[in-house]
């Protein structure tokens, strides 16, 4: 399953759209985000992913988790959004 991460500081839009080629192509994506703002930023993305699917007849649906991972050798907690098509 291919992973996107999210930051803060990325487009809604272009994460959107992003997530929207990868389900057409797979069937499935991951989006990991650390932080508040990463966190808002994907929700964002996967409501506005969800608009461009609704046309193709796509019903995109997410699962919450969490994740532990390493950044620069520092362990964090991310939230890992499974976005999967109905």
């Amino acid at each position: 399953m291919e992973i996107l991460k999210v930051s803060s500081r990325s487009a809604p839009n272009s994460v959107a759209g992003a997530i929207s080629g990868v389900i057409r192509e797979s069937g499935a994506v991951e989006i990991q985000a650390v932080g508040a703002g990463a966190t808002n930023q994907a929700v964002k993305s996967i409501a506005i992913a969800r608009g461009y699917l609704a046309p193709l007849g796509i019903d995109l649906i997410c699962i919450p988790a969490f994740a532990n991972i390493s950044i620069d050798g520092e362990d964090r907690t991310a939230i890992k959004l499974i976005c999967e098509k109905r």
